[in-house]
């Protein structure tokens, strides 16, 4: 059983891996494409902007899907076009054909984003479903924590063209990857796709106050680290002189601190209880990030300053984004795809929008990006509080009732 549950968590993880990767694996380049390609900053940066675009408009549909055809069928459509994608993002002769095929491999991606959530409401809730998701993303943090270094080691030697086509490998290893994941919702299962079917269990959703304060909670602190995906090139290695090596180095800490701080959750959820977890962890990032903006604001910019708190922030922030989705799903297991696309929706429209409008006040200093990040902190932080103040609803599994102590 245990040999079980530690495949399951290594297999769906690296598939939710794969479109993050071909995030991660290219921004050390960021600020040379420009140049190769004669595109300024702000094309530069569309070209991971319209990714986040993708990913929002795909994902309503590819979450109904799942719930219809089952979860690996929607997965192999996903992983062969974001393959194909790929390669023409590896190929494109100026920005605005990378722009276009960026934004197809989003759309592709959207599959491996969804469906592992998914799939997790189908084998487990409560505790056990935050055990597997937080496993899952120790693994996912193959991407965050390795793939900027990688990147910058394949740019060095071969361009940035060649980050695409080393993404091209791993999408037709994800192919492989999923040969060996069982189909966890059978057919007696599966629900209608029919546009009348999908739209009313959008409203249903939609009608869940609990659910949608908890899609924000995640969506604020997605947004969070968007604006530290979008920036932190510019800042770390215009604007403090690093190394597109460093650079990478510096990135893979404070996504390490993330998914380190993740392990924890299933043991603090035993002890304090899962609401209680994710209003206490979005508090202690707000406390952080607020500290971090008072600094900057006042006139420190110490590149030690910024990197510590950041890898405190973000700790507490591994605590909160996979314990708020387990909790947004519990009560929604019949139709866990779609209420899984929905809150990927919500998430990284939020996101999308949140990177544009910091990128307007962006000049590679870290006070806009340090103050964006503060902003989504306190707004995640405020509707955690807001959101999970009261009792569970007697409606959700009986274990976060159980597993809930006053504090």
């Amino acid at each position: 059983m245990r040999a079980r549950f530690l495949k399951n968590a290594l297999a769906l993880g690296l598939l939710s891996a794969i479109g993050p990767f071909a995030i991660d694996m290219y921004l050390p380049s960021l600020p040379s494409i420009g140049g190769t390609l004669h595109a300024d900053p702000a094309a530069v940066q569309m070209t991971l902007t319209v990714f986040f675009i993708a990913v929002s408009i795909g994902q309503p549909i590819c979450g109904p899907l799942s719930d219809a055809f089952g979860r690996k069928r929607p997965l192999y459509v996903g992983l062969i076009l974001f393959a194909l994608a790929s390669v023409g993002c590896a190929v494109a002769p100026n920005v605005a054909t990378l722009i276009v095929f960026r934004f197809l491999q989003g759309l592709a991606a959207c599959a491996g984003m969804v469906i592992p959530r998914a799939v997790v409401r189908d084998l487990h809730t409560g505790i056990e479903a935050t055990r597997l998701m937080s496993l899952l993303m120790l693994v996912f943090s193959i991407s965050p924590i390795l793939a900027p270094l990688t990147g910058s080691f394949v740019i060095q030697a071969a361009g940035w063209r060649a980050v695409f086509w080393v993404v091209m490998a791993a999408a037709l290893v994800g192919v492989a990857i999923l040969t060996t994941v069982k189909e966890t919702r059978p057919r007696e299962a599966r629900v209608a796709t029919s546009p009348v079917e999908v739209l009313a269990a959008y409203r249903r959703l939609l009608r869940d106050p609990t659910f949608l304060g908890l899609a924000f909670v995640g969506a604020f602190g997605i947004s969070s680290f968007f604006v530290y995906l979008s920036n932190s090139p510019f800042v770390l290695i215009e604007h403090y002189h690093l190394s597109p090596r460093l650079y990478s180095v510096l990135f893979s800490t404070n996504a390490a601190a993330f998914f380190a701080a993740a392990q924890f959750n299933a043991w603090l959820a035993t002890r304090i209880g899962l609401r209680n977890l994710v209003r206490r962890a979005a508090t202690g990032y707000a406390i952080v990030l607020l500290l971090l903006l008072t600094l900057s604001a006042s006139g420190v910019d110490r590149l030690e300053v910024l990197v510590a708190l950041l890898f405190m922030g973000y700790g507490f922030l591994g605590m909160v984004m996979p314990t708020s989705a387990v909790l947004a799903l519990e009560s929604h297991g019949g139709i866990a795809g779609t209420a899984s696309a929905l809150m990927g929706t919500i998430q990284f429209a939020t996101g999308s929008l949140v990177m544009m409008l910091v990128g307007s006040f962006a000049n590679a200093t870290p006070l806009p990006m340090v103050a964006g990040i503060a902003v989504c902190a306190l707004l995640a932080a405020a509707l955690a509080r807001a959101t999970l103040r009261g009792e569970p609803r007697s409606g959700q599994a009986a274990v976060i009732a159980a597993s809930d102590r006053s504090g």
